[in-house]
């Protein structure tokens, strides 16, 4: 009996579903992709993930992963042709720790930056605010740039875990006003991101899609 392609509950533009798209794709694997519009989720993904956020995959024995990270290392597992667990420099649990620093330390002051209303109550005024949580932001990004002094990733000579589940971050940051990032003496970092934003990899994982209707067959990808 043919097992089921996974299914992917994505959102195109969510940082934490580009991480899960770009494993997949990379890994060779396919799934069907259910793209969500995020005012009218889908019934299907509130009854897998009650967390109603995604990326959501629903594998093809029914498990359930609910963390963007578990859905990479979960595609990588079983297939990894350019050895995103496999660095030259250092290992798995070091990329795990920056992206976890990613996660914990630089993406709530990417929040707050981006998205000032919603943080009405920190500060006296959103701008100031706003200024502030980018100037926080901008410290980590330094220490990207540091890492990338002496090789073209950051672990290393190919791209690995760490490069893809953080370049996702990081281009939504240079976004919010992109002529101020491309005026920090940034260049290795701003290089760094010009050519995963320019690699084919991230053109195959930003196709447009309609939101996905239920009762239907959503996409297959990657395309």
């Amino acid at each position: 009996m043919v097992q089921p392609l996974p299914i992917l509950y994505s959102f195109r533009r969510c940082p934490y579903a580009m991480r899960a798209r770009l494993a997949i794709a990379a890994s060779g694997l396919s799934c069907e992709l259910r793209e969500v519009a995020l005012r009218d989720k889908p019934r299907a993904l509130l009854e897998v993930s009650p967390k109603a956020t995604v990326p959501v995959l629903v594998t093809g024995n029914h498990q359930v992963l609910e963390q963007s990270l578990d859905i990479m290392l979960w595609a990588l597992e079983q297939n990894d042709p350019q050895k995103w667990l496999s660095p030259t420099q250092q290992d798995v649990a070091a990329m795990l720790a920056l992206i976890a620093d990613c996660d914990d330390r630089f993406k709530p002051q990417l929040d707050r930056y981006k998205y000032p209303q919603r943080y009405a109550g920190e500060g006296p005024d959103n701008a100031g605010r706003s200024d502030a949580y980018r100037d926080a932001a901008a410290v980590w990004l330094c220490d990207l740039d540091s890492r990338l002094d002496q090789q073209p990733f950051l672990f290393g000579a190919h791209a690995a875990l760490a490069d893809m589940a953080i370049a996702p971050f990081v281009r939504q940051f240079a976004r919010v006003d992109a002529d101020w990032f491309e005026a920090q003496p940034w260049p290795r970092l701003q290089a760094w991101l010009r050519a995963w934003l320019d690699s084919e990899l991230f053109g195959r994982v930003m196709g447009k899609f309609p939101a996905w209707i239920p009762g239907t067959v959503g996409v297959r990808f990657p395309v």
